[in-house]
């Protein structure tokens, strides 16, 4: 049986991930944002739904504190005339509403931001935005081999049934991470909802047998293509579901 999300679920561990796509009767957008996380400092948060944005949260600031706050808390996915959504306080800087494209909207806004700063691994930034011309782009910014900031901007089309994803690691787990590299990948969306879609995300994230679950968060936003703004959010937060 064919499964949908089958790149996703290949990967061991993703890092963050950032899609962007359209379902399966074209109506609606998605935007989806995951978190997974191997430290106990990344296990320790949450995504909540604020007004008009999905922001980080800790769930132990004592944990929390023993990684890097700076990096750990942000605001995911920002929700005005567009959509922006990214891995880090760069989000803030995405104007979704503004720019005639997706591409130009990225660039401007993370002309001045770099991959993050926790070495070895220096984890990417991944961003994506989707304008309310139903135009959406992904970026991904990476250290080079150097130190050399490289930077990558992807638009795609908007098609119904699939959608495009980065994620900050290749998938593999191990040390030091490897970085995310080459274009988007393609993922079949099947379901009609935000909260189907979360789910579908969350199993394909779940661990394979014997292995460790480093499933946080899923968050999955549809959109209708016709108003932006009348979107529906669905979050599943991974320590919720275990301490019941």
């Amino acid at each position: 049986m064919r499964q949908p999300l089958a790149r996703l679920a290949q990967m061991t561990y993703p890092g963050r991930l950032i899609a962007i796509g359209r379902n399966a009767s074209g109506e609606s957008n998605v935007v989806i944002y995951a978190v997974t996380g191997r430290s106990a400092s990344s296990q320790a948060r949450t995504l909540v739904l604020e007004s008009k944005a999905v922001w980080t949260k800790p769930t132990d600031p004592e944990i929390l504190n023993m990684g890097n706050p700076d990096l750990l808390i942000y605001p995911a996915l920002v929700f005005g005339r567009g959509i922006a959504v990214s891995n880090g306080k760069q989000t803030a800087d995405i104007d979704a509403g503004s720019c005639q494209s997706p591409v130009q909207a990225l660039e401007r806004a993370l002309e001045s931001w770099s991959y993050e700063p926790d070495a070895p691994v220096f984890t990417p930034r991944i961003s994506g935005c989707l304008l309310p011309s139903n135009r959406a782009a992904l970026s991904l910014i990476r250290r080079a081999i150097g130190g050399e900031t490289l930077r990558f901007f992807f638009e795609f089309p908007l098609e119904a049934g699939q959608g495009k994803m980065i994620s900050t690691y290749s998938g593999e787990n191990k040390d030091p991470l490897p970085s995310f590299h080459g274009e988007p990948l393609d993922l079949e969306l099947q379901e009609h909802s935000a909260e189907a879609t979360a789910e579908a995300v969350d199993a394909a994230l779940g661990p394979r047998r014997g292995e460790k679950d480093f499933r946080v968060s899923v968050a999955c936003v549809f959109a209708p293509a016709s108003d932006m703004t009348d979107f529906r959010c669905h979050i599943i937060n991974h320590q919720e579901r275990t301490r019941k």
